[in-house]
């Protein structure tokens, strides 16, 4: 599957260099596996000892863990000045910016404090760990080595919002508008700003994201919509597309010469993404209230 990458990046006796957030479950453990497979050091953010110990000793030594929550600015910018001490005679290749959290539940019972730590966490987050690794990666006056690329995971739901994933969808398109203002203000410095857009991916964020919404609302009069959620909250789960397709095509965006700006990845081009955008808005708002009964009643 590798063999179609043409890349201009990893050349024989280098070593590169990426910084990876949120590597130790899902999709930034699978990109993690597949860039140090192919020959990547990565630098993993963890947020825990534990996993740092746990992800150290499976990745081995082309892996070095960086203990920090994206949140914590003090944390982010230890972490910078470690990585600089390692690599900062030859930068970074690249920063994927994979941390990030699913807040569930009705926008009208949504505690309001949840609503900013989803927005702390998937955006806010995501500039502050790219603020302090952007020397690194070549934003700085005559850098002495390449400019490297950011990477942003973003999601279709930055595009289609459905019921109950307001908070979600809300930090997603605020993340796809910030890197496109990112994109276009850092060609000062040939840096690259990508985004890989995912559908509904296979890992432990839809679990926490169908507890969320099964708990507090129950009583509400979004309870029995919820239920049903949740049920295609379990297929997701269960049928979503392997973290392993995002490791790739953010792979793809590090290395090809001349990168998309978007890399679409989903699991049904009808259905996740050309019907929720074609149809008429208003069409596809009865459509999703006759499936989760939210018509009045």
């Amino acid at each position: 599957m590798t063999e179609d990458i043409q890349t201009n990046y990893v050349e024989d006796g280098e070593t590169e260099y990426v910084v990876v957030t949120g590597v130790s479950s899902g999709i930034g453990h699978a990109i993690t596996v597949d860039l140090t497979e192919q020959g990547y050091h990565v630098f993993g953010s963890v947020r825990t000892q534990e996993d740092a110990d746990r992800v150290q000793a499976e990745f081995g030594e082309r892996f070095m863990p960086l203990i920090f929550d994206v949140t914590d600015g003090d944390a982010v910018r230890r972490a910078a000045d470690q990585v600089t001490t390692v690599a900062g005679e030859i930068g970074l290749a690249g920063l994927v910016n994979n941390a990030g959290i699913a807040v569930g539940g009705p926008l009208m019972h949504l505690p309001i404090d949840e609503m900013r730590r989803q927005l702390e966490v998937n955006v806010v987050g995501v500039l502050q760990v790219t603020q302090a690794f952007l020397p690194l990666l070549g934003a700085q006056p005559d850098p002495p080595f390449e400019s490297g690329r950011i990477v942003n995971i973003s999601s279709v739901s930055g595009h289609i919002a459905y019921p109950f994933m307001g908070p979600y969808a809300a930090s997603k398109h605020a993340l796809e508008a910030m890197t496109d203002s990112l994109r276009r203000e850092l060609m000062v410095y040939d840096i690259d700003v990508i985004l890989v857009v995912a559908g509904a991916v296979a890992t432990p964020i839809w679990e926490k994201v169908k507890n969320a919404r099964s708990g507090s609302y129950a009583g509400t009069a979004f309870g029995p919509a919820l239920l049903k959620m949740a049920e295609a909250t379990d297929n997701n789960s269960s049928a979503g597309m392997p973290p392993e397709r995002v490791a790739y095509a953010v792979r793809e965006a590090l290395e090809v010469r001349e990168p998309k700006p978007r890399y679409l990845l989903t699991n049904s081009w009808l259905m996740g993404w050309m019907l929720p955008r074609w149809l008429p808005t208003r069409n596809y708002d009865r459509l999703m209230a006759r499936q989760l009964g939210l018509f009045p009643r």
